[in-house]
């Protein structure tokens, strides 16, 4: 879908038309960019002018890198290991069955920008692991529990959306989900297969949703509580 890109207040705002829009949205990237949805008929300036009148509240919605460390829990099942070594010249990574193990030279730093980019990678790589072997067949499951059928079903790193469903049927889910907890896990899985039945957003949709998850609100306020993002613990 088309999209413009403004600077207000020195930061970048990024207003997206889609189709599938009804109302206007507003929403922080984990880069900090800030995106507006709008419907597809509405005009630029609208976006704009929304963000605006939210300015302060994006303001306070200001975050602090993370520092990846040792010990840091990834996803549901490794957690990373940094070994500095004397005899190290460069930076090694291993992903392992539960651990993600970072050798590093042991004069640099842990907030050095190279040793934290070599710990990023690695533990996307095994947040990737970990969403291929878990999320298909919780998707199964469910999928079998309420009656639903999909096409296809394929793991990415997406930087704004949980996940998505095409009209044939095919979802994509985001590897960031394995940082969530299972019961918001769980709410995204249904909602892309709900979007197998009712495509778009809406009161049939959401009413489709509510007979598979009768928590569904509750659910829906809590997700956003969480970017898609590296967010170690």
């Amino acid at each position: 879908m088309p999209s413009k890109e403004f600077i207000l207040d020195k930061r970048r705002v990024t207003i997206h038309k889609r189709k599938s829009s009804r109302s206007l949205r507003l929403s922080i990237a984990p880069d900090g960019r800030v995106r507006v949805s709008i419907p597809a008929w509405a005009p630029y300036s609208a976006g704009l002018n929304f963000a605006r009148s939210r300015w302060q509240w994006v303001q306070t919605q200001q975050r602090t890198p993370t520092v990846l460390a040792d010990g840091h829990a990834i996803g549901k099942a490794h957690r990373l290991k940094l070994i500095p070594l004397a005899a190290a010249t460069k930076i090694t990574t291993r992903v392992q069955a539960n651990e993600i193990a970072i050798s590093y030279p042991a004069s640099m730093m842990i907030d050095d920008p190279r040793l934290q980019q070599a710990a990023e990678t690695a533990s996307i790589r095994a947040l990737r692991r970990q969403a291929e072997r878990l999320l298909p067949q919780r998707l199964a499951e469910l999928a079998a529990t309420h009656d639903f059928s999909y096409s296809d079903v394929r793991i990415k790193l997406l930087k704004s959306r949980w996940g998505s469903c095409d009209q044939h049927g095919a979802i994509v889910l985001n590897l960031f989900l394995m940082q969530l907890p299972w019961e918001c896990i769980d709410y995204v899985l249904l909602h892309e297969l709900t979007h197998t039945r009712v495509l778009r957003h809406g009161p049939p949709f959401w009413e489709a949703m509510a007979t598979v998850l009768p928590n569904v609100a509750h659910l829906r306020k809590a997700i956003r509580d969480h970017q898609p993002a590296l967010r170690p613990v």
